[in-house]
């Protein structure tokens, strides 16, 4: 069984697009959805003020479009547009609804693995991911 993505597909569900989440595979160059590799170019993007908000217990800090697009790369947008079947602009304006609620889900206390391992318990990602 793969706990990432169960966790993945649920994130997903509770979203309420599921294909969002697979076009978010496409923002790090690599195969699959790796959070703590978008984090990162977040935050190498100028967005760390932010994305601490996000991962923070508190309010969650609003994000543009064209930040987002910015911080992760025009292809790696255009990306996500081509596997939404949007243009790049409405692509970048739905991550801007939807990444900091995500990363705000996926973390605890401002820590991204806490919220993945459970706290160092595996079985635990997909309970720890939507009790907030």
């Amino acid at each position: 069984m793969d706990l990432m993505k169960m966790g993945k597909d649920l994130l997903g569900d509770k979203l309420g697009d599921s294909g969002v989440m697979d076009a978010l595979s496409g923002l790090t160059g690599g195969e699959g959805f790796d959070i703590g590799a978008i984090t990162e170019k977040l935050k190498a993007g100028g967005l760390g003020d932010k994305l601490e908000s996000w991962m923070g217990d508190g309010e969650n800090a609003a994000v543009s479009g064209e930040e987002l697009t910015s911080a992760l790369g025009d292809a790696e947008m255009g990306e996500v547009a081509s596997k939404l079947g949007v243009e790049k602009e409405a692509a970048a304006e739905k991550l801007s609804e939807l990444m900091p609620s995500l990363v705000d889900k996926m973390s605890s206390g401002g820590s991204l693995l806490d919220s993945v391992t459970g706290g160092g318990n595996p079985l635990d990602m997909a309970k720890n991911l939507f009790n907030k």
